[in-house]
């Protein structure tokens, strides 16, 4: 295919992408709750010609040890996730795309979340760019593929998962269920960057028990607000410590902390002048490829040792969310070919690190295949009360996957 076809056949497919991204974003597909969205993207993908399946999700999951936990008593008996599968003719090698329905709760001051709104090309609403504007990204794929007739060797897989916005419980249940394949790109809005290496994260819960009294007792109370405050300075200084020793973990050295500490949650007491007997703190810590989710778990419970034994026997630390870093190398094949891709379609493409989290890890580190993470929009716009993605973005973006897909799965005539 030459870089004029491909221009060609995404740009007269645009339209009907953006309908079907304004159409997605109506469904409050927040976690726990893509079950209308995951079947109206069923509907869909009917029009692509591709072998769709639902993959039906279980209770079983919960058991699973890198099952995450942020949101209590969602169940999975009954919900699906999504295979869309274009079959190769074979000799050619296997591409995944992976990319998730779910969405954020709507942003405070955010007007009408649900209710798409488009100007000047630019598509409004949660969920735009994380992540229903990959979503549409896929559909023009697969409908190029389709339209221009294009006979790829190598199969052309797109995983449709529910959960990546609370731990990535959709995908952690697609790779239980065994996954191959040659490359996988995870879909995430990247803002023309090509994320060979993406950090992990830990999400933490922290529930403190002190003793309640009077403001004019203090000998007889323990305040567990105040227990939550010494856990977040000793947790801060672990931060910088820990920030400080990762200044050279390659492809990370431009951002001023791409590893963030974040305290999101903080409950305690019910009266101005009595000290509360409970506190709860959650927050998640990002960590780079010097460390695995394992040493930073141990390295937080240093810490609250570090405040003495009768302060650890009232905190109890649980993790709800354990990703590792997830790292290629910038030569490999799969980052090369997404690079020569975007020249040839005259597009701006550059390696960098990913200084967030997510679904990356599973696939790369768990099933072994090798991984990178692209996508249209950005990060800046993800979860905001304006998120936002342009839809010649999305046009840009697929023609990169359609020209590399072409080389790397290989084409017959």
């Amino acid at each position: 295919m030459s870089p004029p076809a491909i221009r060609d056949a995404v740009e007269e497919l645009l339209p009907s992408a953006e309908q079907l991204l304004c159409n997605l974003i109506r469904y409050p597909s927040t976690p726990g709750r893509e079950l209308e969205a995951m079947s109206f993207l069923q509907e869909a993908f009917r029009a692509t010609d591709a072998n769709i399946e639902r993959v039906p999700l279980s209770d079983a999951i919960i058991s699973d040890p890198d099952y995450s936990t942020p949101i209590p008593d969602i169940r999975y008996d009954g919900r699906f996730n999504l295979r869309i599968k274009r079959s190769g003719h074979g000799g050619g090698r296997s591409l995944l795309l992976n990319t998730h329905v779910d969405v954020v709760p709507p942003s405070e001051n955010m007007t009408d979340p649900w209710t798409p709104r488009v100007e000047d090309g630019i598509v409004f609403g949660r969920g735009a760019c994380d992540a229903k504007g990959q979503i549409a990204l896929i559909f023009v794929v697969f409908k190029a593929i389709q339209a221009l007739r294009l006979k790829l060797r190598g199969d052309v897989t797109a995983h449709l998962v529910v959960e990546e916005e609370n731990g990535g419980n959709g995908t952690l249940s697609m790779i239980r269920r065994g996954v191959k394949a040659d490359a996988c790109i995870v879909l995430e809005p990247s803002e023309s960057r090509l994320h060979t290496s993406i950090r992990g994260a830990v999400w933490f819960r922290l529930l403190f028990t002190g003793r309640a009294g009077h403001s004019g007792q203090a000998a007889a109370t323990r305040s567990a607000l105040l227990m939550a405050l010494d856990a977040m300075a000793g947790m801060e200084r672990y931060h910088a410590d820990l920030l400080a020793r990762s200044r050279e973990v390659p492809l990370f050295e431009s951002y001023p902390n791409p590893m963030p500490l974040t305290f999101g949650h903080l409950e305690a007491g019910n009266w101005p002048a009595s000290a509360p007997s409970r506190a709860v703190l959650e927050g998640v810590l990002g960590f780079l490829p010097n460390r695995t989710k394992e040493e930073v778990c141990r390295d937080l419970r240093r810490v609250l040792a570090g405040h003495g034994e009768e302060f650890v026997r009232n905190c109890d630390l649980s993790f709800m969310y354990r990703h590792d870093s997830s790292v290629l190398s910038p030569g490999h094949d799969l980052p090369r070919g997404l690079l020569r891709a975007a020249g040839e379609t005259g597009q701006p493409l550059s390696i960098s690190g990913m200084p967030a989290s997510c679904d990356a890890w599973f696939y790369n580190n768990q099933s072994g295949i090798p991984t990178v993470v692209f996508g249209p929009g950005s990060l800046r716009h993800a979860h905001s009360k304006d998120e936002q993605i342009a839809m010649r973005d999305i046009g840009a973006a697929a023609g990169i996957v359609l020209s590399f897909l072409e080389k790397y799965c290989g084409a017959s005539e």
